[in-house]
């Protein structure tokens, strides 16, 4: 595939297919003070073995909206693979006997962990809901004395929300990229009427 220049001045026109969004990075350097939250109708559960076929499908409704493709684009034994590594913890809020949350932390490096999946389904937002399981997720992270530093990065494809939420949760912005990737849309990975905020090109 040829490689376009990239216009850091202006426009740069994407080939079909392809969509854009601009990616903050975030960091928080030490375990802030947390604001209780009452939510007890939630509770933190953590998954030791995953069935990947019920992972995708939480995966799916929390990051449908947002596009998020990267797990669903992973055949049976790609994300089988993924989800059992051993650097991998996955936290799940449970509501009712039924997810309606999920937690990534990626902890490969003995003074860091990154947030890699952080979520709620549509219907649990509000209420305070995020608040509760981000407590739970700075918690997790910093649980371990070896760790200085927790972070994780948001893009523009993510919800409005998502990195004012971030912020206040205790996470500063230290950098910015710009992320080219295939329309999960295009490929028949999500649906053509996801992520409206995103405009499906056809």
């Amino acid at each position: 595939m040829a490689h376009i220049q990239l216009d850091l001045d202006g426009y740069t026109d994407l080939p079909e297919g392809k969509i854009a969004t601009v990616v903050t990075h975030l960091e928080m350097l030490e375990k802030p003070a947390l604001k209780p939250i009452d939510r007890p109708d939630l509770s933190l559960q953590q998954a030791d073995k995953i069935d990947p076929e019920a992972y995708r499908k939480l995966f799916r409704r929390v990051g449908e909206p947002w596009l998020w493709f990267a797990r669903l684009v992973m055949n049976d034994e790609e994300l089988e693979a993924t989800l059992n590594k051993p650097t991998n913890e996955f936290y799940f809020a449970m509501k009712d006997g039924e997810p309606v949350g999920m937690v990534e932390l990626n902890v490969a490096k003995e003074d860091e962990v990154t947030l890699s999946y952080f979520g709620l389904v549509p219907e649990a937002v509000g209420g305070g809901a995020g608040r509760w399981l981000m407590n739970h997720a700075i918690t997790q992270a910093f649980s371990r004395p070896t760790v200085k530093r927790f972070w994780l990065h948001t893009c523009t494809g993510d919800s409005p929300q998502a990195l004012q939420f971030y912020i206040r949760s205790g996470f500063k912005p230290f950098k910015r990229a710009i992320e080219v990737a295939d329309d999960p849309r295009v490929l028949g990975v999500l649906d053509p009427a996801s992520a409206p905020h995103v405009p499906f090109l056809s």
